[in-house]
């Protein structure tokens, strides 16, 4: 971690000291946890003469330590392992699709932690989760996942009222230290984002502002200003539900573009027993020539499962879909399967580009010993954006934790 890091956290920790902490006996003295996933990827590509065929496996362990009350330190690793014909973007095998899980090991996260009833500071290297991941998450799909060096700080001036802040002095990316690409490993950052949560009975209202400055890249940089509102009629979760976002992106800090584009996000949902029907209307606008980017984003999680649309294309886009699923099973397996279905259509913002269609599924399924498959399927339709291209995903997943002294 850099200087700019140390010297942040050594002002955290000082202003912590001598606040009221929780209780001893309310935290573990230490655990071992892990996560154990394997999966195959298949991806066709009509780019591409070879299919990519890939088989890795990551382990992430750690070690989380409560050396006094309220403190918590996490020290945890993450290793990949693979073999098979894809281009991991390390590994220099450019005559196959990309399947972006690049073999090797890394220091995943390192970090403090103090938090008490009315708040909390963590400093480190770090996983952030803001909302739905559409603005900053860990990119949780990709093996090797998005962590951050930062400073962490939430506070709870009344139960529903929640303030976050976080500064980002760099980002650690999902395509790993060996990426051949140097922008692609890390970036430098010089980021505040700033989170107001509130919640009343049902519903969640989230305000926002962004301020991301790529000390690496200017041109990625700029200043997102939204509120989130989202909720559901009915206390057991059935009937009616929503989500429903606006945001502002600006030009910022050193970017040399002069631009302001509006996102929107509007989901109406329905409930009836295990299964939840979804329509969706996604707005990244553009001026024409720059088009609004979520850089720091949980990207997988949106616009389609095939990832066609990590960067926004310059005309903008508009994600039109519908979905549906929910859980099933009966005996020793009642409600522990899960599915989904949706489809979704994409076009420019600017202009009437029609730039494809996509179907996904998933099938979630319980297996002996604790683990989880996963089966899940994407398929692009191109038709004035890349090419056609189909993924296909095999995945066993094992993760837990372990006290080891109390």
């Amino acid at each position: 971690m850099s200087k700019r890091t140390l010297l942040f956290s050594a002002v955290a920790m000082a202003l912590l000291a001598g606040t009221p902490a929780l209780r001893a006996a309310d935290a573990p003295k230490a655990s071992f946890e892990w996560d154990l996933r394997a999966r195959s990827e298949m991806v066709g590509d009509d780019g591409f003469a070879r299919d990519a065929d890939a088989t890795t496996a990551r382990l992430r362990a750690g070690l989380r330590l409560a050396p006094a009350a309220g403190w918590t330190v996490l020290l945890e690793g993450e290793g990949v392992a693979g073999f098979g014909n894809y281009n991991s973007g390390a590994n220099g095998k450019t005559q196959y699709p990309l399947v972006m899980d690049p073999t090797g090991a890394e220091l995943n996260q390192v970090w403090v932690g103090w938090k008490n009833a009315q708040g909390g500071v963590t400093v480190g290297r770090q996983r952030i989760l803001l909302d739905n991941q559409r603005w900053v998450g860990n990119v949780g799909w990709r093996q090797n996942e998005q962590t951050f060096d930062a400073v962490a700080a939430q506070w709870k001036p009344v139960k529903d009222l929640t303030l976050s802040y976080y500064w980002l002095d760099k980002v650690h990316r999902a395509a790993g230290d060996k990426a051949l690409n140097r922008l692609a490993r890390e970036r430098r950052l010089d980021t505040h984002l700033v989170n107001v949560a509130w919640k009343r009975g049902r519903q969640q209202w989230a305000g926002y502002a962004y301020l991301h400055d790529d000390r690496d890249v200017a041109s990625a940089s700029s200043a997102t200003y939204g509120l989130r509102w989202t909720g559901a009629v009915a206390a057991d979760g059935q009937g009616f539900g929503w989500s429903a976002e606006y945001a502002r992106q600006t030009d910022h800090a050193r970017n040399p573009a002069r631009f302001s584009v509006n996102y929107w996000l509007l989901e109406p949902t329905w409930t009836q027993g295990k299964t939840t029907f979804r329509a969706g209307w996604e707005h990244l606008g553009s001026n024409g020539v720059v088009a609004l980017q979520t850089p720091l984003a949980t990207l997988h999680a949106f616009n389609g499962w095939d990832d066609q649309f990590l960067t926004t294309p310059a005309k903008g886009m508009e994600d039109r879909y519908l979905g549906v699923g929910g859980k099933f099973g009966s005996g020793k397996a009642a409600g522990k399967l899960n599915w989904a279905v949706s489809w979704h259509d994409y076009r420019a913002d600017v202009g009437s580009l029609h730039y494809g269609s996509e179907w996904n599924a998933s099938l979630g399924f319980p297996l002996p010993g604790g683990l989880n498959g996963m089966l899940k399927v994407a398929d692009y339709r191109a038709d004035r954006f890349s090419r056609d291209n189909t993924k296909l995903w095999l995945q066993v997943e094992w993760k837990g934790n372990r006290a080891l002294a109390q």
